[in-house]
């Protein structure tokens, strides 16, 4: 059974950082897309950022040049990390990946999610 366990969110301060994990547990299974979205009150799941098998980093607008993406591949986990942070960021941010077993069966998972606060 395949789980995300995500890490990292809190309340911080207008201009702080944050960093966010999630990793991947289970066995024989491999990863080939990895992703962070956020849903804030009242607005839909929206894609911050991702990884696709290209490897080629993708960035909402909205957190281009503020936020990155980063994977570490042996311990099958994603990073987010958040700079200049705005009230706007404010959110409950999920982690996905798109997992094929090695039966190469694929499927979706997502993380349970984190709450970022970001306010004054």
């Amino acid at each position: 059974q395949v789980q995300l366990v995500e890490s990292g969110g809190g309340l911080v301060q207008p201009g702080g950082s944050l960093r966010l994990s999630c990793r991947a547990t289970g066995r024989g299974f491999s990863i080939y897309y990895m992703a962070w979205y956020r849903q804030a009150p009242g607005r839909q799941r929206e894609l911050v950022a991702d990884i696709p098998t290209n490897g080629n980093l993708n960035y909402a607008d909205f957190v281009k040049g503020r936020f990155t993406i980063s994977r570490d591949n042996p311990e099958n986990t994603l990073y987010l990390q958040m700079n200049s942070l705005k009230p706007e960021d404010t959110a409950v941010y999920y982690c996905n990946m798109r997992i094929q077993t090695t039966a190469r069966e694929r499927f979706n998972r997502w993380g349970q999610g984190t709450q970022v606060t970001v306010s004054s």
